[in-house]
């Protein structure tokens, strides 16, 4: 990359010299503008933070209730030495934003995580027109395409109900950030009462106190009566799984929510009894029609299949290159679990590769998704 280039790829994080600001820096910086709330975006010890206002109760949350943080709104335009940044939807989770950087009639957009799909809960996704985008690839092979998200959710629903007829606990486990304030928006509550582990539970009171319309749920605790768990849900990390804590629950159905359960050997690993293909990153149908929509003329491809895609993108006329960067892992405890399933997914791609080289960019405009998922006018 040229010295001279808007956004640049540090040691420490995606930077801007002109405005000397750090977009989701990995050591602390002066200035730290956070795309969204996640572990591996948002990192404890910068001097000063920025962030889209609805990530700031999580922020505090996670970074410490007395950091340095001014919050903006959607859209709003902000001027550093010249350069002028902006935050639009990026749908990944709540107050997730991408970052607008505009500075002599150049713009560069750097997405974070997003997703297209409408989940109900964080504003859904916008393109933003720049020259250069910078874009995840969490999930960048043809093997990856979401069902529509109301599918997933009567599965899970389906799973829970015949669960409880069985007189089992229905333990499901995804990020607590995102995924399941996702899943609780979009379930049918069967019962009052949604059990929930600690991180869970406070994580989703922290939202519901600071205004979110979420469900209220019910903290397990040493003293909780197990027998009330028969029959009911229990909300749970990845780090539970083959944890003491998740005997308690027994007899119990284990299910977990993530982009890995695509792949058979990610479920066979983790030994649930049933895996539910939920991710909160773009698949691959969406990911092209967000550089498409970008109308960007170059693309820098980071975390995720980044070497796949950044090629991808070059045979098929746009200009694209791979960069490292030490994003792609929400769930601290997910680490060893992501590595393997990125390993998988990389034998899946050797095996449908025909199917990679058949996809064309379609260079006409997409249709947009409606709430449900579907495809609409």
């Amino acid at each position: 990359m040229p010295a001279q280039s808007l956004l640049q790829f540090t040691g420490k994080s995606i930077y801007c010299a002109v405005a000397d600001a750090h977009i989701d820096p990995w050591i602390p910086v002066d200035r730290a503008i956070i795309t969204h709330a996640h572990s591996d975006h948002a990192r404890w010890g910068s001097k000063h933070y920025l962030a889209h206002k609805d990530s700031e109760p999580i922020l505090r949350l996670r970074l410490g209730q007395d950091i340095s943080l001014q919050t903006v709104e959607y859209y709003e335009k902000f001027v550093i030495n010249g350069v002028t940044f902006s935050l639009h939807p990026a749908g990944h989770i709540i107050g997730s934003a991408q970052v607008r950087v505009e500075y002599k009639g150049e713009v560069w957009v750097a997405s974070g995580d997003y997703k297209l799909e409408v989940d109900n809960f964080a504003p859904p996704f916008e393109p933003v027109k720049c020259n250069v985008f910078i874009t995840e690839s969490t999930f960048g092979l043809p093997i990856y395409k979401w069902q529509p998200q109301h599918e997933v959710m009567s599965e899970i629903d389906n799973w829970w109900r015949q669960n409880k007829s069985e007189d089992k606990a229905s333990v499901l486990m995804g990020y607590s950030l995102g995924k399941m304030q996702r899943i609780l928006k979009n379930i049918e509550l069967q019962d009052k009462i949604i059990y929930a582990h600690g991180a869970i539970y406070t994580l989703n009171e922290r939202l519901r106190q600071a205004g979110f319309d979420l469900p209220e749920l019910t903290l397990v605790t040493k003293e909780t009566d197990r027998k009330l768990f028969r029959g009911s849900l229990v909300l749970a990390p990845p780090s539970v799984d083959s944890s003491t804590w998740i005997k308690k629950f027994a007899p119990y159905s284990l299910g977990y929510c993530s982009g890995w359960m695509a792949l058979r050997g990610a479920k066979n690993r983790r030994a649930v009894d049933q895996g539910f293909v939920l991710s909160d990153h773009v698949d691959w149908p969406d990911l092209n029609t967000a550089v498409k929509e970008s109308g960007a003329e170059k693309v820098y491809v980071t975390h995720g299949y980044t070497s796949i895609y950044a090629r991808y993108l070059n045979e098929n006329g746009i200009e694209a290159g791979e960069v490292h960067t030490m994003y792609g892992n929400e769930d601290e405890n997910e680490e060893e679990e992501v590595v393997q399933d990125i390993s998988a997914g990389t034998e899946a791609y050797q095996q449908h590769k025909e199917s990679l080289d058949d996809e064309v960019i379609d260079t006409k405009p997409s249709p947009k998704k409606s709430p449900s998922g579907d495809i609409g006018a």
